[in-house]
């Protein structure tokens, strides 16, 4: 874990349980203090009473990320709330196991909408508030090892993760000459239990 992220403030889409929750509860050991983004404001509490051990400030938004409103939203008051806003972690996702020749219009539009739109818009509203800031931000994104490779009934689901890599490397060389840092996670299957 990089060394001085005692007291910086992160955002994390998805915190509300599985990876989403396990990266903040890390992040917490570390000292950093946390806004929680997820859709259930009832697993967002849980969340937070959950973080409590590490002594941390914690708060939550609910938020749909397929809408940029929401994610502007959601900085906006992870700013006010804790201070500040340092580190932006596009993680919320869904998956869809289908075999391609069964997806419909709806079901693809929808897993689109959050895993593409999800890290599109988190990217562009912290890129945005961190130029406001005149602050050298970290965004990370969370994509999969789906992402790497494609694999058979995670058909749309692998495309959406392959375009997570695709907006990551493109916003890294759109942002660096701001000093905003644009990494990817491509992580693998995890047991929630572990979580």
């Amino acid at each position: 874990m990089p060394q001085g992220l005692s007291g910086k403030v992160a955002l994390i889409t998805g915190a509300a349980q599985g990876i989403g929750l396990g990266i903040a509860s890390r992040l917490a050991q570390e000292g950093v203090h946390l806004a929680l983004v997820d859709r259930s404001a009832e697993k967002l509490a849980l969340a937070e009473q959950q973080l409590a051990q590490y002594g941390v400030n914690t708060t939550h938004y609910v938020a749909n990320v397929a809408e940029l409103s929401d994610i502007q939203q959601a900085i906006t008051h992870a700013e006010a709330r804790l201070g500040g806003f340092d580190i932006m972690i596009n993680n919320a996702g869904i998956a869809q196991v289908q075999a391609i020749q069964d997806v419909t219009p709806e079901e693809f539009r929808h897993i689109v909408d959050i895993n593409i739109g999800g890290v599109l818009w988190g990217i562009q509203a912290a890129a945005q508030k961190f130029m406001q800031r005149g602050y050298k931000g970290k965004i990370i994104n969370a994509a999969s090892i789906a992402g790497h490779e494609g694999f058979a009934m995670l058909g749309v689901y692998s495309a959406t993760k392959f375009a997570v890599r695709a907006l990551t490397q493109a916003a890294a060389k759109e942002y660096a000459a701001h000093g905003i840092t644009v990494n990817l996670i491509l992580d693998s299957i995890v047991d929630n239990k572990s979580l």
